[in-house]
């Protein structure tokens, strides 16, 4: 059985959804990149050591886990121990409009034309808009395609805009076919 699974993608791709939605239909435990990535939410970094640690002893004391997000780079010592990953990727326009309302749904006001987070997300915006486009130096499918080349676990690919309960079915559908009863 895969115990331990990495979904990765771009942000807004659905990774944290889908993490969220497997571990409803699962024995496993969600957890996500970002409260390891984050030591102040969006604002600071944690330094790589104590974020890679913290990771660690958590995925060391789950037997099965769902772990979304993006690792690579910091994460890459996880690699040998995933059993499978999925990956996710949609259009570069629905997600970029995903993330608007993400980040509207996060700052409200402040985070349009003349508030005093509208610079934060425009910032953001823009960088998540490279991930077709950009090469390995930042979070972009290059990256990603070069770090799971790297991989010996399966890979699933789910691209193009489906709804979390298809992508749901498509990666147990793969779980059962691998594993069968």
């Amino acid at each position: 059985m895969n115990r331990r699974i990495h979904i990765m993608g771009a942000s807004g791709a659905g990774t944290t959804t889908l993490g969220k939605a497997l571990a409803a239909r699962l024995p496993h435990v969600h957890l996500d990149s970002d409260d390891y990535l984050w030591e102040q939410k969006y604002s600071k970094l944690s330094p790589v050591a104590e974020r890679l640690s913290s990771l660690k002893d958590d995925l060391e004391h789950q037997e099965s886990w769902i772990l979304s997000g993006a690792i690579c780079g910091w994460g890459d010592s996880l690699r040998d121990i995933i059993d499978l990953v999925i990956f996710l990727w949609i259009p570069e326009q629905l997600r970029l409009e995903r993330l608007r309302a993400r980040e509207y749904e996060r700052y409200g006001e402040e985070g349009l034309p003349g508030g005093s987070k509208y610079g934060d997300v425009e910032t953001f915006i823009e960088w998540a808009a490279l991930y077709d486009t950009a090469g390995p130096e930042v979070r972009s499918r290059v990256l990603h395609e070069e770090w799971m080349a790297g991989l010996n676990c399966d890979v699933v690919r789910l691209e193009g805009d489906m709804q979390v309960e298809e992508r749901v079915a498509a990666v147990l559908h793969h779980m059962s076919r691998q594993f069968p009863e």
